[in-house]
């Protein structure tokens, strides 16, 4: 299912290697490849693994838009595990899974709101280098949103950023999360469609 990381797995160890193994079994079925080279680096995984946490806690903001901004991130940056994690995650949170697999092709979708639309194009705007945010476009979903809510989705689109990037650039793949729930195939950009690896 996944090509060969730019840095190797290393065997989650010690007590709470163990801990993370069995939470990480009873709660994704295996453990996150990300996981398991992070290990190297218990405190960085282990952190960002905190982290993420606490962002999923944030509530000024509907869990299915920050969900769409994520896999939006992920679309843009290359990001196959997070996205095939993205789809499993927005299915076992009981979110719009239709929705979430036409992320990739949300341009050419017409499943979404004008919302919605607004959020996937401040994710790739943010995740840009340099940012461009435009001050329309953040004014648009800040009347939506409302200041809480703007701040919430910004440091959420943040984090993606945080966890994509670290994964494409560990050559960190699609694990398969998505195709072990029997998720319909991720939709491509071009509205052909790619069974997540």
């Amino acid at each position: 299912m996944t090509g060969t990381t730019r840095v190797p797995k290393a065997e989650l160890t010690g007590i709470t290697g163990r801990l993370v193994k069995a939470y990480s079994r009873r709660t994704f079925g295996e453990v996150p490849e990300p996981a398991e080279v992070m290990w190297h680096h218990t405190a960085v995984v282990m952190n960002m693994s905190a982290f993420g946490r606490k962002v999923e806690k944030w509530d000024k903001v509907d869990p299915n838009l920050k969900s769409f901004a994520h896999m939006a991130v992920s679309s843009l940056v290359g990001c196959t595990w997070c996205l095939d994690f993205g789809y499993f995650h927005a299915h076992n949170e009981g979110l719009d899974v239709e929705k979430a697999r036409e992320v990739p092709r949300w341009r050419e979708s017409d499943v979404f709101t004008p919302l919605e639309r607004l959020v996937m194009e401040y994710a790739e705007a943010m995740s840009r280098t340099p940012t461009e945010v435009t001050d329309e476009l953040a004014a648009a979903l800040l009347k939506e949103l409302g200041p809480a809510g703007m701040v919430e989705l910004t440091a959420s689109i943040a984090f993606a950023n945080l966890s994509t990037r670290t994964n494409s650039a560990l050559g960190i793949e699609a694990q398969g999360f998505a195709a072990a729930c029997e998720l319909r195939p991720l939709a491509r950009p071009d509205a052909e469609t790619v069974t997540p690896a």
